[in-house]
């Protein structure tokens, strides 16, 4: 199982995900915390500084951390934007590296691709000229794409220059170190003013969202609580509970996809979810059958990822 799990973890960070966010939370949940902080990335270029993920909470299931109620202590409350995350890196205020965010440790260099970075928001310079600057953030696309996510994320593994600038993708920053000032807000107003989107300046019902961030404003606040192996304790990402809808396993036929790849689909007990019926689910790969000990007749709880892909998330 943790096998299966670094799986699904490695496929999310490349952009191809095998599982939802619901599915992946269901089996931490069942198994335990089995997965290591990342998955190892054997070739990459080591990040400036290190690129966190953030620890997830449910609304309305889970003990927040104390800061969180502490009315003293100031918060920013942000959209979780759903796209790829890269790294930038200025040194002398030029930009002269772009990385993936690989496992968080490591990256995959893709400067070649953003020799005309400003098309899709990103600056070649900044008036930073003191000290190297390590600016992360988004490769978001549209909603109204289908699975922007993923063309987001594809985008950045084209080898040709002149297909990426065809791709209707921006870049929304997040973060940047060597912290730009002594609050959250405005390092963000500064890296605004230095001509980048961030996620307190865009507008957020343009892109797919997963949840929203909440972070302490004051950096000495942020540093001072400190570091997980996995995440910062001063944020993290509050999303919503999908609830699933349940259903009966019917029976299961295997597709081909137009790749070639094959995979297992569960035909269903037809329901409705969000104003349409569903009769199928995909099941991902057998290890994802195995995982979850599903057999023909069983109980299931069905979601629609994205509002789109119906996904079998657990037993009922």
């Amino acid at each position: 199982m943790k096998n299966f799990l670094e799986a699904a973890r490695k496929a999310y960070y490349e952009g191809d995900p095998i599982l939802s966010d619901a599915q992946y939370d269901a089996l931490e949940r069942k198994y335990g915390e089995l997965s290591t902080p990342g998955y190892i990335l054997e070739d990459g270029i080591p990040h400036y500084s290190r690129m966190f993920s953030l620890q997830k909470f449910y609304e309305g299931e889970a003990q927040f951390p104390s800061w969180y109620t502490n009315s003293n202590i100031a918060k920013v409350d942000t959209p979780k934007l759903d796209g790829a995350a890269i790294s930038l890196l200025y040194v002398q205020g030029n930009l002269v590296q772009v990385l993936t965010r690989g496992d968080g440790y490591k990256g995959t260099d893709i400067t070649h691709l953003f020799d005309n970075s400003e098309k899709i928001g990103i600056p070649s310079k900044i008036p930073v000229e003191r000290l190297p600057v390590h600016i992360m953030g988004e490769v978001v696309a549209p909603k109204t794409i289908p699975n922007a996510r993923n063309y987001a994320s594809g985008a950045l593994s084209l080898k040709s220059k002149e297909e990426f600038y065809k791709r209707n993708i921006t870049f929304v920053a997040y973060e940047a170190y060597p912290q730009l000032d002594e609050t959250y807000i405005a390092a963000m107003e500064k890296l605004n003013n230095y001509g980048f989107d961030t996620v307190l300046h865009t507008d957020s019902s343009i892109f797919p969202t997963d949840g929203r961030v909440i972070r302490v404003d004051s950096y000495a606040k942020y540093e001072g609580l400190g570091f997980t192996s996995k995440h910062p304790k001063g944020a993290f990402a509050l999303k919503e509970r999908t609830e699933g809808v349940v259903t009966v396993i019917l029976d299961v036929v295997w597709q081909t996809g137009k790749t070639g790849k094959v995979t297992p689909v569960a035909i269903l007990e037809p329901i409705e979810i969000e104003g349409a019926v569903v009769s199928r689910a995909t099941l991902n790969n057998v290890g994802f059958i195995q995982a979850l000990n599903l057999e023909l007749g069983d109980e299931v709880l069905v979601e629609r990822s994205g509002g789109i892909i119906p996904r079998i998330i657990s037993k009922a």
